[in-house]
């Protein structure tokens, strides 16, 4: 069971994993030794799944971005779907899936170089995939806000 302690530093720790210990103190009430055991803890347990390091837009703004929304057979094995996802999880340039439910079955986000590449993959994965019944994409012209945090204590 996460108390409010944990709470605190899996908030502080998804916008800066690179603070230290005594860094968080500053903001948990907590010394810096208790601070660095429950971390471990929380690698250990699998709650603190990874840490990555997110890219400057000055690195990444030209790249081309696009959320494809994906509708599927109205027949679609589960057997070809299954297949389907396998190979969207494989793609690195496919940056999320999320399976939906109501009109349309499947959101993606692309990351590719161009948009060679971008049709490529599209052709590649999609339209030569017997389970897509159409795709539609929208290119993201701007980055507004790019949030992936996860707001784990009540404001209320």
């Amino acid at each position: 069971m996460l108390d409010e302690f944990d709470l605190a530093l899996l908030e502080a720790v998804q916008r800066d994993d690179s603070l230290t210990a005594e860094e968080l103190a500053r903001n948990v009430p907590l010394s810096p030794s208790a601070i660095a055991r429950r971390l471990r803890r929380l690698r250990a347990n699998g709650t603190i799944a990874g840490t990555i390091a997110l890219l400057s837009r000055r690195l990444t703004e030209h790249r081309l971005k696009a959320l494809v929304f994906v509708v599927l057979n109205e027949h679609a094995d589960v057997e070809g779907k299954a297949a389907l996802q396998d190979r969207l999880r494989k793609a690195p340039q496919i940056q999320f899936c999320y399976d939906l439910a109501g009109a349309l079955d499947l959101a993606l986000m692309f990351d590719c170089r161009d948009m060679a590449e971008f049709n490529q993959l599209c052709d590649s994965l999609l339209t030569a995939d017997s389970t897509v019944r159409r795709y539609e994409t929208q290119i993201v012209k701007r980055e507004v806000k790019f949030a992936p945090f996860v707001a784990l204590r009540d404001r209320g």
